[in-house]
């Protein structure tokens, strides 16, 4: 039984790695894996220390600017600062396209039917081999030709199709990821498999992939600044308008990044909080 048991942790252990360096006799070094920009948790010092100094030099940065260099700095600001709600509006409601989609295409790839499992598996390798750019482009050009369709409009369903496909991926591997004996002693207590999934296999799902989502919440609103591309007035388009006439281009983009830094680091941290209320309530 003890020989099982051990067996059952190293399986548990080797999930959790990428490679492993068996040169170093019986303390063999480990490559963890990691995917996307880490999410700042209390229990790994490191990466919230990181965080902090990371968010208070950006913080003590953008104020000196304002407070001290007022003129151009303090100009730059208020008007890139007026994309931020279309920066938020395109991000959420994407991201929320994409999860439905991401839901439905991780449900494909692991299903039994071939054709569903293929067409899943097609829209996955199309939409990564495609930049975002170009979707966006075509999409918006592709639809225009057929009905007038808006920018805010077009940027939200490329997002979301682009950004479906590695969802999809996550919601795959999450599923996976769960051990079929969950499904089986569902079953064994009288549950269909819908019953099954929706009760046992989903909710532990949901506690597997929240980190990988989050991290593509974050990507996405990054990839948000490609919107500029359609005339939506984000951030990067309104500092963009603001280099056109004031030819201040290093100044501008200095505070486009520092906005983007700073929003990207409290939704990070507000990622981890989630996830860590997530486990604690179970």
């Amino acid at each position: 039984m003890q020989d099982i048991d051990e067996k059952l942790k190293q399986d548990a252990i080797r999930k959790k790695f990428v490679s492993i360096d068996r040169t170093k006799g019986n303390n063999p070094s480990v490559i963890k894996m990691t995917d996307g920009p880490l999410i700042p948790k209390k229990g790994e010092k490191h990466v919230m220390s990181s965080w902090r100094l990371t968010f208070i030099l950006s913080i003590a940065l953008l104020a000196y600017l304002l407070i001290f260099h007022r003129d151009p700095y303090w100009s730059i600001f208020k008007v890139t600062i007026q994309g931020t709600p279309v920066t938020f509006e395109v991000t959420i409601f994407a991201i929320v396209g994409a999860v439905v989609i991401g839901t439905f295409t991780g449900l494909g790839s692991v299903s039994k039917l071939r054709v569903i499992n293929m067409i899943s598996g097609l829209y996955v390798e199309l939409i990564r081999g495609i930049p975002l750019l170009v979707q966006l482009i075509f999409l918006y050009y592709a639809l225009g030709s057929i009905v007038h369709v808006e920018g805010m409009v077009a940027a939200i369903i490329a997002l979301s199709i682009c950004f479906g496909a590695y969802i999809g991926e996550i919601v795959r591997a999450g599923i996976q990821a769960i051990p079929k004996g969950q499904m089986e002693a569902a079953t064994a207590l009288g549950m269909s498999r819908s019953q099954a999934f929706v009760h046992v296999i989903l909710p532990q799902t949901v506690k597997v992939i929240l980190p990988a989502i989050g991290n593509e919440f974050i990507s996405m609103l990054k990839d948000s600044s490609l919107v500029s591309t359609l005339a939506l007035s984000d951030i990067l388009r309104k500092g963009r308008e603001y280099i056109s006439r004031t030819f201040l281009s290093l100044e501008t983009m200095l505070i486009v990044a520092l906005i983007y830094l700073i929003i990207t680091l409290v939704l990070s941290r507000l990622v981890g909080l989630l996830e860590e209320r997530l486990h604690k309530n179970g």
